[in-house]
């Protein structure tokens, strides 16, 4: 039960994202994030979204550093 609630949660979230999604750094994220969640008490699905925002927003932030040091 526990399984096909969290199946549904992550349908649910893939299918209300826009059609053109910008992944970067949301791979890398959710791997890391992933495997976090898993040793910290079996919760690789909430690691791997919370990577996955979290590693987007870091190379969110890194290319708008890098497009303001190269107007510089």
């Amino acid at each position: 039960m526990r399984r096909l609630v969290t199946l549904s949660i992550a349908t649910a979230a893939i299918l209300s994202m826009p059609a053109v999604v910008q992944a970067k750094g949301c791979i890398k994220g959710a791997v890391v994030g992933g495997v976090a969640g898993h040793y910290a008490g079996h919760h690789a699905v909430a690691g791997a979204v919370g990577g996955c925002a979290l590693g987007h927003h870091m190379a969110k932030k890194s290319g708008a550093r890098k497009v303001a040091q190269a107007r510089r």
